[in-house]
């Protein structure tokens, strides 16, 4: 009877090596504990448990949706060759920064017949100080190396760790507690259980379907974002441009992506902010493509605007990598000057005497239509402007930054201040004309340096119930707040605004 007990063991234990060895995604094989030798060959100690482990090589297809808002929707479709009944499944190869309870796992072959009975995620990862803190209460070989006639003799020992705290470990070797021991290296006897070297999805699945199947797990991940960036480069007269746009996209979710579909999502979506886990990401590297792919195509969706790029695409763990967004030339582009008023209006500061130096800022302005070789929405992103010089370089002027822009949309990029156009303005009067009515003057006086003429937009506030007295240019009612005047300056020139209001509160 022991005999044929200890036939069974041994066959077992064959039948288990050549699971461990040839399988293809049961990767990895825990047997039950090892019974006596003369124990009954019964259905309850018929077979070992196997985990399935499937990993990035089982993958037949990937989606990837990155939105601007640090997160990211991956889509992993696997070919898997399933067991039937209930058993454990180990998924691998997904991102460190995975939010676990937005998790969806299905089936796109048999999904009545395949369900999820338990779902956890493995995040213990597998390092030098976690290896030495779970064995606790075990034996661990130490080796240290001891020098002996001008050479070093590695010494080993057999020690049980009580304890590890602080980094300090506490020894028992033989019948004495000992700390502070120099060591060279560990040896541990295997990997314990508990531990993983990658993030993995680990369900027990309930299997009434086919053996093989095609399924898709589906997740949400954090630190992974998209921006636009655009180049606008202004011709030497100022009226043209061509617009340049990049999409820059980043991971540093702890996971790679390749040969992934990219789709983008812009606009403003709600989000519960939940607890996550941190990412164990590292700085991201920059890998610039410069050779341009083939466009974004966009489509309306619920109210955002969804991007789908014509190819695949791989997306490294730290990597940032731009890919072409949109391309336009020749978009008509207007330049203008504008001299904002003080905001606290009635309150503006004294000059002792002498007039208040005003900016006059430059903005360049252009119109998203497909007239003007454009007509995208465009998402939000920084604006860098460019212009070329006398001998054809090409110059940077300015950066501004958009908000999501729709279609037929004006766009205004502000740039700077203007260099050789000076700005002062003053209160020339102040005047109480009853206890509720006032009225107030002032001056604006603008010298152009330059050796063309410009003209200046100057927008200046005002509050209560107003009227303009009097102004020697002509002004325009912006809002109930804001009046608007266009003042002319000769080259090398000086022009100089004064109007007058009268204020009832």
């Amino acid at each position: 009877m022991r005999t044929r007990g200890f036939e069974i063991s041994v066959a077992r234990a064959l039948a288990a090596l050549f699971l461990f060895f040839s399988a293809g995604s049961f990767t990895r094989v825990h047997a039950t504990p090892q019974e006596p030798a003369d124990a009954p060959a019964t259905a309850e100690h018929a077979a070992p448990v196997e985990v399935s482990t499937t990993t990035q090589k089982d993958q037949v297809d990937l989606n990837v949706t990155v939105y601007n808002s640090n997160i990211a929707l991956i889509r992993d479709v696997r070919q898997l060759h399933l067991a039937s009944g209930t058993f454990p499944l180990r998924f691998e190869d997904v991102a460190a920064s995975i939010m676990p309870a937005t998790v969806h796992f299905r089936s796109l072959t048999d999904p009545a017949k395949l369900n999820v009975v338990e779902q956890n995620y493995e995040y213990d990862l597998l390092d030098a100080q976690k290896l030495l803190q779970k064995y606790v209460g075990r034996e661990i070989t130490l080796v240290r190396g001891e020098e002996e006639a001008n050479s070093t003799k590695w010494v080993e020992t057999k020690a049980l760790l009580l304890a590890d705290n602080n980094n300090e470990p506490v020894w028992k070797i033989g019948n004495e507690i000992v700390t502070g021991m120099p060591t060279s290296w560990y040896r541990f006897s295997e990997l314990p259980g508990n531990l993983y070297s990658r993030p993995t999805l680990v369900w027990t699945l309930d299997n009434a379907g086919a053996g093989s199947q095609k399924v898709e797990a589906s997740y949400l991940t954090n630190n992974m974002n998209w921006n636009a960036d655009y180049v606008l480069t202004v011709a030497r007269d100022e009226k043209t441009g061509d617009l340049d746009g990049w999409v820059t996209l980043t991971n540093n979710s702890g996971a790679s992506f390749v040969n992934a579909k990219l789709q983008l999502v812009a606009g403003e979506i709600h989000q519960v902010r939940p607890v996550t886990i941190e990412s164990m990401g590292a700085a991201a590297k920059v890998d610039r493509a410069m050779a341009a792919p083939p466009q974004f195509q966009q489509e309306g969706m619920s109210e955002y605007h969804l991007y789908t790029l014509g190819r695949r695409t791989s997306i490294q763990n730290n990597e940032s990598k731009q890919i072409s967004l949109l391309s336009g030339t020749n978009v008509p582009v207007e330049k203008f000057l504008l001299v904002e008023g003080q905001s606290y209006y009635y309150h503006n500061q004294q000059g002792i005497g002498n007039a208040i130096p005003e900016p006059v800022k430059l903005y360049y302005r252009f119109k998203n239509d497909e007239k003007g070789g454009l007509g995208m929405p465009l998402p939000a992103g920084t604006v860098r402007v460019y212009q070329a010089d006398s001998k054809g370089g090409i110059q940077f002027v300015g950066e501004d930054r958009i908000d999501h822009t729709p279609k037929d949309e004006t766009l205004k990029i502000y740039v700077g201040n203007a260099f050789d156009i000076v700005c002062e303005r003053k209160q020339l009067d102040y005047k109480k004309l009853a206890n509720n009515l006032y009225e107030m003057e002032y001056q604006i006086t603008l010298r152009n340096h330059k050796d063309v003429p410009v003209t200046v937009e100057a927008r200046e506030p005002i509050g209560g119930d107003w009227e303009v007295v009097n102004s020697n240019l002509k002004w325009t009612k912006l809002d109930a707040t804001t009046i608007s005047f266009e003042i002319p300056v000769e080259k090398n020139g000086t022009a100089t605004l004064d109007y007058r209001v009268r204020v009832k509160w």
